[in-house]
């Protein structure tokens, strides 16, 4: 039985994981952590939740959960996990970290595009950039895993093959990006407003979103090679989703069936990783509910572009499934354990 403890766990995300690890049989939540919701039963934040959780919400006290739990996840805003974590802390126990506080290997650029100062810059080296399907290996044995942002792990994902095979040039990476609003978060805001966002779209963050840094650092990986690009998201009036639509230079003419042959050299064996079939565009309503990406592409032959497509569910494989994934690769589980969830729909 692996004891489980959630410190941010009434955020959509934390409630995500809340109903992800419900499911298994082998895995035992013994700590909802929220500082909103001190005191207050689980299930009068979610009423979903009624007859399945008792439990009150608790602190953040994550020396005290150390040693309760097998791992923590911190489902917060950024830097909280960073303000609380210690070499004494993870000595007891995992964390995987849901926020951004330790995917940039970078102090500096970290405290740049988030405007906080990094409160514990010694555990940055040694954490692990929990894309599954790239760092296996390094998730495996680590204590500290950096969980992928929503945006990074659709787009790395989407691109990922084509910049380490050189396929495409790594200077010339545009990303367009679409989210549903729970990718802004559950606090209030009067940008999310109902009234807000309905029959309405709009571009948010242009040229100074946070994760463009993210990006830039995993596909620089990839590609061997500094990567600066443009990124510009979108926030579009449904709950859940993400969808990329990424475009790059082709290095040279190349046939649908040599790109697909890369694409399939990745992710043939990827279970979470579903290639298209041939002029299939990914769609959110396939993935919704789900940990699966759907990635497709398109080759433009008379610009000698590419065009690279994702969809993904930004709470499950862009957060808290993700998390629950690292998690069985972490305890040497089946991957897909407590995951093998078919999309929703309608």
């Amino acid at each position: 039985m692996i004891k489980v403890g959630i410190i941010g766990a009434t955020g959509y995300a934390g409630a995500e994981l809340v109903r992800l690890l419900l499911m298994r049989d082998d895995v035992e939540i013994v700590w909802y952590g929220s500082r909103s919701y001190i005191d207050k039963k689980f299930s009068d934040v979610f009423g979903n939740m009624v007859k399945l959780v008792d439990a009150k919400c608790m602190d953040d006290n994550m020396e005290a959960l150390a040693d309760m739990a097998d791992v923590i996840f911190t489902a917060t805003p950024q830097g909280l996990c960073a303000s609380l974590v210690n070499e004494n802390i993870l000595s007891k126990t995992k964390i995987i970290d849901l926020s951004a506080d330790f995917r940039i290997k970078d102090v500096a650029t970290y405290e740049e595009w988030y405007k906080l100062e990094h409160k514990s810059p010694q555990f940055i080296d040694e954490a692990v950039y929990g894309l599954c399907e790239i760092n296996r290996a390094d998730i495996k044995n680590a204590r500290l895993i950096a969980n992928p942002g929503c945006y990074p792990t659709c787009s790395t994902l989407s691109i990922y093959p084509l910049l380490k095979e050189g396929l495409i040039d790594p200077h010339s990476i545009i990303i367009d990006a679409k989210s549903g609003t729970s990718g802004a978060g559950r606090g209030a805001k009067t940008d999310n407003l109902f009234c807000e966002v309905n029959e309405s779209i709009k571009a948010y963050g242009v040229a100074v979103h946070r994760h463009t840094p993210e990006i830039e650092e995993q596909l620089s990986y990839a590609a061997g090679t500094k990567v600066m690009l443009n990124f510009t998201p979108h926030l579009v009036p449904m709950n859940r989703g993400i969808l990329i639509t990424a475009y790059a230079n082709l290095k040279e003419k190349v046939t649908y069936e040599q790109v697909k042959a890369v694409y399939d050299k990745y992710y043939e064996n990827e279970y979470f990783v579903r290639v298209l079939e041939k002029d299939v565009c990914p769609q959110t309503r396939w993935v919704e509910g789900s940990n699966f990406v759907d990635v497709n592409f398109k080759i433009d032959e008379r610009t000698g572009r590419i065009i690279m497509m994702g969809a993904m569910d930004n709470l499950v494989k862009g957060a808290a499934g993700q998390a629950v994934q690292n998690m069985n690769i972490m305890f040497g589980l089946e991957e897909n354990k407590g995951l093998k969830i078919v999309p929703l729909f309608p």
